[in-house]
């Protein structure tokens, strides 16, 4: 019942390896989303298999999972450059970026349509007042990046207690969930977990 599968291609490969991207765009009923660096090596399998959309992030070999945002103000002209072959590829390119309006307009700039903001500040915030201020951001930056044209996704951290706030936010469009919805599923079941989540965010 899910829109969309995202899947992290990792330069070290620890996550999934080329086969298994190439096995998922052959198989799934519905659309694979490939989140990616820019890396060359990875642009190219990219290229050649053709997601739907390449979501570009950055990525430290340290970390555990994605940590914070693309700095696409320090590294426009390399990103510029991957949106642009993507593109001649037929792929949908979205920027996985911080929710700070500089960023918005560097994403724009570089001739991507879409955006990911990163809802980590949020996710991780403790008490009432913390998180309103961070979805506050996220509101105001949304608004700004629908203003210039661009389309609004929203991920990082989002489970079945905060994802419903975020969706509500006026103009976003797509909400990428990873682990909340596949450690649900663990207990009930993946199709249960799904639709609990689609219910959630309507």
């Amino acid at each position: 019942g899910c829109h969309s599968i995202v899947a992290h291609l990792r330069e070290d490969r620890r996550h999934i390896n080329d086969s298994d991207i190439k096995r998922l765009k052959k198989e799934i009923k519905t659309s694979l989303n490939l989140e990616m660096s820019v890396n060359e090596g990875i642009v190219k399998i990219a290229s050649e298999v053709r997601p739907r959309q390449a979501t570009l992030v950055p990525e430290k070999r340290e970390e555990i999972t994605t940590e914070g945002g693309l700095d696409v103000i320090s590294h426009m002209r390399k990103v510029s450059d991957v949106v642009t072959e993507l593109h001649s590829k037929g792929i949908a390119v979205s920027l996985f970026i911080d929710p700070e309006n500089k960023q918005v307009d560097a994403a724009a700039m570089t001739g991507a349509k879409i955006i990911e903001i990163h809802t980590g500040r949020y996710a991780n915030a403790v008490g009432a007042k913390a998180k309103e201020k961070e979805l506050g951001i996220i509101k105001s930056v949304a608004e700004f990046a629908l203003s210039i044209g661009l389309v609004v996704n929203a991920g990082h951290g989002l489970n079945y207690e905060n994802a419903s706030r975020i969706a509500a936010i006026n103009g976003i469009y797509e909400l990428n969930i990873g682990h909340s919805i596949i450690s649900r599923a663990v207990f009930f079941g993946m199709e249960n977990a799904v639709k609990d989540m689609l219910e959630l965010i309507g």
